[in-house]
């Protein structure tokens, strides 16, 4: 009995504990979507619809549409709470092939590109602070100090979720609870101190920018930077398979955290309005910094800056501990490198796949370094799967139709059409606006077909 008691804890862990709670995964949801976009993109919506009313309506429609989405998701994540989030929903209502396409775009376009830009960004940000100026300074050849800083923070968060699921958890908690202060804070500056700027008045919500794009295509480009800043919401079902009472918590982090994004980003795209007019706003580089400058001088951006920093850091946080889950789970059904399947026997984390995904932003950083083209490279493919996704509704709906599902979705089936739809019409404007990058990644995605089927014929092999 002793042996056999022995040679069952020496057994290698293949599956990952439940250690999140429901605060923990809305957390996920709010720390990842904020970022840095709404302190910039206010500039890109007023420059293209030019009035305050039009970029109330692209933030509310935006908010809606993502909020479709989150719903939708919530249906199928409730009903199939498994590790890797939309692979696994993908692979079980379309095959292995669909699973397979979407893990490999996932690892070596969409998350690694997703991580890189995130690290670049945070580097933007601190290198505004003069102690943090050499950022943009060469370190090695044409490599810049902004560069192994990215890298190095890449490492750091990577380490922290190896260390363990819910001390990272615990750790995006925090920080998403002090980024909602310090937009909150933000926004109060605005309105309570926003009189001593020179052009603060509710009037400016009437103002216009004679210059702006309009029309149909200068909202379609003001939709697409506010769905940018509400993206990153469907992350947290690929830890579905590590939260606690997921048929419960699920839909609360999605929907509610959607909900919690939307009214941060009216209140501080009012802040910004109330203390600047809308020609001020399209021609701010950082509206959210420049209308605090106006009020407080350096501090007040530099409170900005700081915000920025942590806001970034929280999602550097979720989208690192996520990402790694969707190579897991491919590895852990056999269709993948069985090496990511592992499971470290200590911290009982995905040690290998987190330090894979690790390795791979780590060369774009070196690669590429730019913000603005890791960016572009990785919204093509992210919105792609993301209407193929929302698909699987239906697919799920006419297949178990008397199965119990935990969370209905309420609109059903008008939400989900109207998500995709706005899920194809930004793939339009994608191929249109960054034709290039939007072919790379139709092309990386197809690479996809044969690299499948070398590890089927490699898997049937191993098995004979």
């Amino acid at each position: 009995m002793e042996i056999e008691a022995i040679q069952i804890q020496e057994q290698p862990q293949t599956e990952l504990p439940r250690v999140l709670n429901a605060t923990h995964a809305t957390s996920i949801v709010v720390g990842i979507i904020i970022g840095s976009g709404i302190f910039l993109v206010p500039r890109e919506m007023m420059a293209a619809v030019g009035s305050s009313g039009m970029v109330y309506l692209v933030w509310i429609v935006g908010g809606l549409l993502s909020l479709f989405g989150a719903m939708t998701y919530a249906e199928i994540a409730a009903l199939r709470p498994k590790y890797g989030g939309e692979y696994a929903f993908l692979r079980e209502a379309y095959g292995d092939l669909t699973g397979f396409l979407y893990m490999w775009t996932w690892i070596t376009v969409a998350k690694p590109a997703s991580i890189a830009t995130i690290a670049a960004g945070l580097a933007r940000v601190l290198a505004t602070f003069p102690v943090f100026a050499f950022f943009d300074r060469p370190a090695l050849g044409p490599l810049l100090w902004s560069q192994v800083f990215a890298i190095v923070m890449t490492w750091l968060i990577t380490a922290l979720n190896i260390v363990g699921t819910r001390r990272s958890g615990n750790v995006q908690l925090a920080l998403t609870w002090l980024k909602i202060l310090l937009i909150v804070i933000i926004a109060g500056v605005c309105f309570g101190w926003g009189a001593h700027a020179p052009q603060a008045s509710w009037h400016n919500f009437a103002t216009a920018f004679s210059e702006a794009r309009g029309g149909f295509s200068g909202f379609m480009i003001a939709l697409i930077a506010a769905l940018w800043a509400y993206d990153g919401w469907s992350d947290v079902t690929q830890m579905a398979g590590e939260i606690q009472q997921p048929q419960r918590s699920l839909p609360l982090a999605l929907i509610g955290g959607v909900a919690i994004v939307g009214g941060l980003y009216m209140l501080t795209n009012a802040a910004i309005q109330y203390v600047m007019p809308a020609a001020a706003i399209a021609a701010a580089d950082r509206p959210a910094a420049d209308a605090l400058r106006l009020i407080a001088g350096a501090w007040g951006a530099g409170l900005v800056s700081l915000g920025m920093a942590v806001s970034i850091c929280a999602t550097f946080v979720g989208s690192t501990l996520s990402g790694a889950r969707v190579p897991f789970a491919a590895a852990h059904d056999g269709l993948f490198f069985r090496q990511l399947a592992h499971v470290h026997p200590r911290f009982q984390t995905p040690s290998t796949a987190l330090v894979l995904q690790a390795v791979l932003s780590s060369l774009l950083l070196l690669a590429i370094g730019r913000f603005q083209a890791l960016f572009s490279l990785a919204i093509f493919a992210e919105w792609f799967f993301y209407a193929l996704t929302a698909s699987t509704i239906f697919v799920f709906r006419r297949r178990v139709p008397a199965a119990e599902r935990p969370y209905s979705l309420w609109g059903y089936p008008i939400l989900p059409i109207l998500f995709i739809i706005a899920a194809i019409v930004l793939l339009v404007f994608s191929f249109a606006d960054q034709p290039r990058n939007s072919i790379l990644g139709t092309t990386i995605i197809l690479l996809g077909i044969p690299v499948h089927y070398a590890f089927q014929s490699r898997r049937r092999v191993v098995l004979k």
